[in-house]
């Protein structure tokens, strides 16, 4: 009987995830139709934050201190194009790292599985 990688073990474990979730930030720091978004944030809080909740939910330890989804999102009633926007850049980051196929897709379902919380709120 083989053991099964998790997610967060194909993406790399401690390594791979801390230079993916930096990696994300800086992509959203950059990007024109986002950056506005993240103008009053710090850049290494929220690299904390985006390590730690790629962590939790991709199967590593669960060290995520941030809110939850829908309570992090509301009240910024962000749209449709700025959530593909920020899972463009999701992926562009992972495409960087070399991360396989089935390994993405596994991702990119995780971010459209929060849609509902992130929309529109």
């Amino acid at each position: 009987m083989t053991d099964t990688p998790s997610l967060y073990q194909r993406l790399g474990s401690v390594d791979g995830v801390t230079a993916i979730a930096s990696d994300i930030v800086e992509r959203h720091l950059k990007n024109p139709l986002i950056k506005q978004r993240f103008q009053e944030s710090d850049p290494e809080e929220l690299k904390v934050l985006v390590l730690d909740f790629v962590t939790m939910g991709t199967g590593g330890p669960n060290n995520y201190q941030g809110r939850d989804m829908l309570t992090a999102h509301t009240g910024l009633n962000l749209n449709e194009r700025e959530f593909v926007t920020t899972i463009d850049d999701v992926l562009a980051a992972l495409d960087a790292k070399g991360i396989d196929p089935v390994s993405r897709m596994e991702v990119l379902a995780i971010l459209y599985s929060f849609k509902d919380e992130i929309l529109f709120r």
